[in-house]
């Protein structure tokens, strides 16, 4: 029998001035970036949780804190390689994501393979298994004005 679990990712962050925008592992050009302890990767924050909730790690606030002046400004993908750390030692590996970011601007589709492309070797997975999408908000609620981001995330991991 094959030990499988799934577990579900989700976070937000507001986007402020003068701040730096962090997708998926990729610096993108935009007037605002999301405002965080950490770069506020929001897409990579939510690929955390969805694969420490599967396999029953707590949360990325849990294992790295924004009381920790460690990860102030920390580079969200090696968050990602410790929480795949974690799974390693606790004998599991990926499957598959799945993750839809929740803006209305910029356009996230012309940048879907580059993060595939830096997300796959962090998780020791082929781009076939991460699939990535981005929806507005309709102009609807702070996502819609343009005052936030949020990211949702699935991930199937399995025992090694």
């Amino acid at each position: 029998m094959v030990n499988i679990r799934i577990g579900f990712g989700y976070d937000v962050h507001p986007l402020g001035e003068e701040r730096e925008l962090w997708l998926g592992g990729i610096k993108l050009e935009f007037d605002k970036g999301c405002v965080g302890h950490s770069d506020a990767d929001v897409l990579l924050h939510a690929i955390c949780d969805a694969l420490l909730g599967a396999a029953n790690l707590r949360d990325i606030g849990f294992h790295f804190p924004n009381t920790n002046p460690k990860y102030k400004g920390a580079d969200s993908k090696l968050l990602l390689a410790e929480v795949m750390t974690l799974l390693d030692q606790h004998g599991y590996a990926v499957g598959n994501v799945d993750a839809t970011l929740s803006l209305e601007a910029p356009k996230i589709n012309p940048h879907i393979k580059h993060m595939q492309d830096v997300l796959a070797p962090i998780m020791h997975i082929s781009i076939n298994d991460i699939s990535i999408k981005a929806t507005t908000n309709e102009k609807l609620g702070y996502v819609g004005r343009g005052e936030g981001v949020n990211a949702y995330a699935v991930a199937l991991i399995y025992k090694k």
